[in-house]
């Protein structure tokens, strides 16, 4: 029997098609899966019109999708937690297990590691893929298939969060949101911060961030961080502890470090410039510590735990569906944002 595997393939710069793939042949580890959910990243969006981000460049035709979520079809024989049926939501980065970060609990950081639709690996938006079973975790019945398919990017802000030490009390300023930046303020507000603000260029995601929670938002206007700073300062009242950087670019990086108070803690989320020009002497001399994110380790157990107990309630932000016959609209659409656009979801299954 021929199973359908329409496939959203990237060949290069602005060039998305749909074509047939062979049905992957799984080891003893892994299961087949039948792919039901995936949400456009803003990683496939930027491989997408730029062929590339920093040095992963798309060489060859790339599966794109790595926010994914589905239904076992069958397991190898080695499998023990799983069983066809079972609908899961997927890790998508695999990593060795044998490097000194994989034995030390950091494999997000694993040289060798298989991430989804990273170049030269394929990705999930398909009907059929296979993945590690250990990297597979079941749904509760009361957790749907879509919220399986956010907990990729929720990961990463309980990962964020976590390097930058949010708890009990955390005052926190998060700069961008889009998805990123408001899976940052839902984790933040779930790990007890009592007071986020959120920036944005664009107005209606920060409508989107105070019907999510947000205490305060500021619309930026202006590149002059310091005087930014100034204004987070006042609405806040007072330096947030912590500022989460989600939007890569360099004026939003400044305004981080002009912001946090001495002694706090920024994290960079955001991928922008390979370099960008910010005043460090003044995040060295207060004292405030700049920390790196790359992906996530050991996450997905909580973030699911989060949106399975109500903790966190991640459904208003997918606000446009399609079909995966309908890909390139889809792909469209999260390219322009139209629609006030935040996250896009594709429904992989084939319709009776």
């Amino acid at each position: 029997m021929v199973l359908d595997n329409l496939s959203v393939l990237l060949y290069g710069k602005n060039d998305v098609r749909l074509e047939q793939t062979p049905v992957p042949e799984i080891g003893p580890n892994e299961v087949l899966l039948r792919m039901a959910k995936v949400g456009i990243c803003g990683s496939d969006v930027s491989f997408l019109t730029k062929g590339h981000i920093g040095d992963f460049v798309v060489k060859a035709p790339m599966i794109l999708g790595h926010e994914p979520a589905g239904v076992v079809a069958k397991c190898g024989k080695d499998v023990k937690h799983l069983k066809p049926g079972d609908r899961v939501a997927i890790e998508p980065g695999v990593p060795c297990y044998m490097c000194d970060y994989c034995k030390g609990g950091k494999y997000n950081l694993c040289p060798d590691v298989v991430f989804c639709a990273t170049p030269p690996h394929h990705g999930t938006m398909r009907r059929y893929y296979k993945h590690a079973a250990d990297f597979c975790f079941k749904l509760p019945d009361h957790v749907t298939l879509e919220e399986g398919a956010i907990l990729e990017p929720l990961s990463v802000g309980v990962h964020a969060c976590r390097r930058a030490g949010v708890t009990l009390g955390s005052t926190v300023l998060v700069c961008g949101a889009g998805p990123i930046g408001l899976v940052n303020l839902l984790t933040a507000k779930a790990m007890g911060a009592t007071k986020v603000c959120i920036t944005d260029i664009v107005e209606n995601r920060l409508k989107a961030a105070k019907e999510m929670g947000a205490d305060h938002t500021i619309l930026v206007s202006s590149g002059d961080a310091e005087a930014l700073a100034k204004e987070v300062e006042k609405v806040m009242g007072g330096m947030p502890d912590i500022t989460i950087e989600c939007s890569g670019a360099e004026p939003s990086i400044r305004l981080g470090i002009f912001a946090t108070k001495s002694g706090g803690v920024m994290v960079l989320v955001g991928l922008g410039p390979a370099e960008v020009k910010v005043p460090i002497v003044n995040a060295a001399v207060r004292e405030v510590d700049i920390r790196g994110v790359f992906r996530y380790a050991n996450c997905y157990p909580l973030a699911l735990d989060m949106i399975a107990s109500g903790k966190i309630n991640v459904k208003p932000l997918i606000t446009h569906r399609f079909k995966l016959e309908e890909a390139v609209k889809a792909f469209e659409t999260a390219r322009t944002g139209a629609g006030g656009a935040i996250k896009v979801m594709i429904s992989c299954e084939l319709e009776a």
